[in-house]
């Protein structure tokens, strides 16, 4: 641990948006990248890079810092077991980045898969983050006011402009009010974590890397942290950036 780095709890890190971020910011953050099933392809305390020709000689590209952690965060077991790992290893959590996902699309009116994914994507998308912020409330943040405040700490969540707009034609109904429902709890978590001295916002990436390149979204999250907006959403699509 780097005491001069913020630390950086980080869900969904095995997609595409999470292994980016580690990749940029692993030497600007101590990242704890939690991951379900896909194990991002980064630098971790389980696997680095290796010269064939040189093993022992040190790499640049080994200096990023990501502790990697395999989790199911709809377990509640599971859930505080990544808070307490945490904890007990960087001794605080400066930046919480819930991009957790459970998309499926399909039409309403075939109803079946789609009826049944609508509990695991409203869990993942709504609840997952509330449970996660109010979790590290009770165990760290609540009475760090003042100190949350110094460290800016700050929770991003991760949001889509399908909560914010309708593309007809591609089944999006509940995957899109699964993240509009998390855009008004984003601006609802802002209002009542101000109290303790945490911000919260939410970032509503377009479609990446089809419409906008993933590092365009790895770099809103980074601003949303190093900013001091509090209960807005940052929308990126293809006519650039815009706020909510």
């Amino acid at each position: 641990m780097n005491s001069n780095r913020r630390v950086c709890l980080f869900t969904g890190a095995g997609g595409p948006l999470g292994e980016m971020f580690c990749r940029m910011f692993g030497a600007q953050y101590d990242i704890v990248a939690v991951f379900g099933r896909r194990v991002p392809q980064v630098v971790t305390q389980h696997q680095w890079w290796i010269d064939p020709l040189m093993p022992n000689a040190p790499l640049p590209e080994n200096r990023s810092s990501v502790y990697a952690i395999q989790a199911d965060l709809l377990d509640d077991a599971d859930l505080r077991r990544v808070v307490e790992v945490t904890l007990a290893r960087f001794e605080r959590i400066d930046v919480l980045v819930n991009a957790a996902a459970a998309g499926f699309w399909a039409p309403m009116l075939d109803g079946g898969r789609l009826l049944e994914s609508a509990q695991q994507q409203f869990e993942t998308h709504v609840v997952l983050p509330l449970r996660l912020s109010s979790l590290i409330a009770d165990c760290f943040w609540r009475d760090r006011e003042a100190e949350n405040r110094q460290y800016n700490r700050v929770i991003v969540n991760i949001s889509s402009t399908a909560g914010i707009y309708i593309y007809p034609g591609y089944g999006q109904s509940i995957y899109s009010a699964s993240k509009a429902a998390l855009n008004y709890l984003s601006m609802h978590m802002g209002d009542e974590f101000h109290a303790i001295g945490v911000r919260v916002n939410a970032l509503a990436p377009t479609s990446f890397p089809s419409l906008i390149p993933t590092e365009t979204a790895a770099e809103g999250i980074r601003r949303l942290a190093e900013s001091d907006a509090n209960g807005r959403i940052l929308i990126l699509d293809v006519n650039g950036e815009r706020w909510v």
